[in-house]
């Protein structure tokens, strides 16, 4: 067992974070993370306060252990009306493929953390709050702080992980570009694409708070490359997605074990931010109007109902298959199983 500035801080036995990853992360996979002496996550963005309320009673129920509850605090979208209208005509046709009847109105359905979902929080009282693409208001970091708990974010370079310190993180995860899903930077533009090993050591000469490696870590030389880079922590991400408890679609975790890694790269076109995942005809096909898109999460409203669809289909041409660059490294397992063998392995 090693014992380091994060373990304290977080309460948990092993400096292992299972990334949040809203849609794939479940509340079995989270209870069992954590019951596994690692720090289990939950991808709440899309949640509205009274399902998070739930949430939380559920996870009481199911681990004493603690957890982490993930929001975006994303900028509201300020793309035209124009904008909207000719992504719904350019998604149009594939609405049609799937009978999917109109493509849906171009407005956001999930919304930057506020006063709303910061109650529930304080209600629920959980011992870490995590954030990405930045942190939201100050007073409501202020409120989660005083009620007990931890704040983490992502950064992505060194300005965003000062920023985060100066503005209340307790801790700060290094997201390299490696890394699967969203990408968090929120003061840079999307051409700061830093590796993980490159950004870690960085990361941890600027800061004072304990930093968390992600982004193309998944087995145990990966936790031991980050830990000599000074990371008192890793998040992973990608490799629970090959857990029995993942969330996902049966086509996505086939489509993970298939791939090396050569066949992801980031896009925009499923949710108006850059997000790395495996590349599909819908990728392909869009790649082209990707300066074009409505802002997130606009794009991501108009896309849900396809990704569902070819999901259902069983298909992998519309659906959002995100993935990390050390994907090869998946295996079928389930997540305490992980956890141990990450443990075991890396010598924690």
């Amino acid at each position: 067992m090693t014992q380091s500035s994060l373990t304290s801080l977080l309460g948990i036995t092993h400096p292992i974070i299972q990334a949040p990853m809203a849609g794939a992360s479940t509340p079995a996979m989270a209870a069992a993370a954590s019951n596994a002496g690692a720090l289990g996550s939950l991808g709440c963005a899309m949640m509205k306060p009274d399902a998070l309320r739930d949430l939380g009673q559920e996870m009481k129920s199911q681990t004493n252990r603690p957890v982490n509850f993930n929001f975006f605090s994303h900028q509201e979208p300020q793309s035209d009306a124009a904008t909207g209208e000719a992504a719904r005509a350019l998604l149009k046709p594939y609405y049609d493929e799937h009978e999917l009847g109109e493509v849906k109105d171009a407005q956001p359905t999930h919304f930057p953390f506020g006063e709303d979902i910061c109650d529930a929080m304080l209600e629920i009282a959980p011992k870490v709050v995590s954030f990405h693409f930045g942190l939201p208001q100050a007073e409501l970091v202020e409120k989660l702080k005083a009620n007990g708990s931890v704040i983490l974010s992502s950064a992505t370079t060194v300005k965003e992980a000062k920023w985060l310190e100066e503005n209340g993180a307790d801790a700060i995860i290094a997201q390299g570009f490696e890394s699967g899903g969203h990408r968090g930077f929120f003061l840079e533009t999307e051409d700061a694409c830093i590796g993980t090993m490159a950004l870690v050591p960085n990361v941890v000469d600027a800061v004072s708070v304990p930093v968390i490696a992600a982004g193309g870590i998944a087995d145990a030389r990966g936790i031991k490359a980050a830990m000599a880079l000074g990371a008192s922590g890793v998040q992973i991400g990608t490799a629970f997605l090959n857990c029995v408890e993942a969330g996902i679609p049966d086509i996505h975790k086939r489509e993970l074990l298939a791939s090396d890694g050569s066949n992801t790269r980031t896009t925009k076109v499923f949710s108006g931010r850059p997000a790395r995942g495996i590349v599909n005809r819908y990728m392909n096909d869009l790649r082209a109007h990707e300066p074009d898109l409505p802002d997130f999460p606009i794009m991501n409203t108009l896309t849900g109902p396809l990704r569902k669809a070819s999901a259902g289909k069983d298909s992998p041409d519309f659906v959002s298959m995100w993935s990390g660059q050390a994907v090869d490294l998946n295996r079928e397992t389930t997540t305490a199983e992980l956890i141990q063998s990450l443990v075991t392995e890396a010598g924690l």
